[in-house]
């Protein structure tokens, strides 16, 4: 039985994959902050989904929500590590509450994450994590500091991961997504970044059905292949 929890699941990104598992036949576990969105989605995609109240940034709630998945469906097989927030700035700005929350969210959530479900997975010899970072975790650039941090992080803890588990039978998957049209540049406040953004991209950003696709992709090879890393971009984005 394939069950999966995902993370920011509320929208963009985490929505679409939502949808995709469960159209692939998943049970799927819900998490985010926004209650009346889980309601909504939960409703929507059927009785083989659930969902629980969470925030990636507590350890509690990632041990609660992995508990609550095994009441509900049974122990997790598929970890979807997707809620991330993106409060871009340049270091003149000084957004130190921002850089604190993108390490809270982007990182620590991811390992909080990895924490909870590691011992399941573990004792079935048998799991798939999907760590969703960014392009942004491969160059840096002004104004991405803080945020190229936490997902050159992720990529970096990724990979030690898939190198301790895969002999468990335990694959260890790096989404790294382009410019996609999400929620994600709502949460920038510096406004020598948004007068930038406002001025539009000189290329179409990515649906977020398509970074579901490529999670899709890394989920459905075979136990013995594990795509270690998929980087997916925009074709005229650099």
């Amino acid at each position: 039985m394939k069950i999966a929890i995902v993370t920011g699941a509320t929208s963009g990104i985490g929505e679409a994959t939502s949808r995709s598992l469960i159209n692939a036949g998943y049970q799927v576990m819900l998490t985010g902050r926004r209650v009346d969105r889980l309601e909504a989605l939960a409703q929507d995609l059927g009785e083989r989904s659930a969902y629980h109240v969470t925030d990636v940034t507590s350890r509690q709630d990632m041990t609660a929500l992995v508990e609550k998945t095994i009441q509900t469906f049974g122990e997790p097989n598929v970890l979807i590590n997707n809620a991330g927030v993106m409060p871009l700035s340049f270091f003149a700005s000084r957004k130190v509450d921002e850089w604190d929350q993108m390490i809270d969210v982007n990182l620590k959530g991811v390992l909080y994450g990895i924490d909870a479900v590691l011992p399941y997975m573990l004792g079935q010899e048998d799991g798939h994590i999907v760590n969703v970072a960014s392009i942004a975790g491969l160059q840096a650039g002004p104004a991405f500091g803080a945020y190229s941090a936490t997902k050159f992080g992720v990529r970096a803890l990724s990979e030690s991961l898939r190198q301790e588990v895969g002999a468990k039978n335990i694959r260890v998957s790096v989404i790294s997504p382009g410019t996609v049209q999400t929620e994600l540049f709502g949460t920038i406040t510096d406004e020598n970044v948004l007068s930038v953004i406002q001025a539009g991209f000189d290329y179409e950003p990515m649906q977020p059905q398509v970074i579901a696709s490529s999670i899709l992709y890394a989920l459905d090879q075979p136990n013995s292949v594990c795509v270690s890393e998929i980087v997916v971009r925009p074709t005229g984005q650099v």
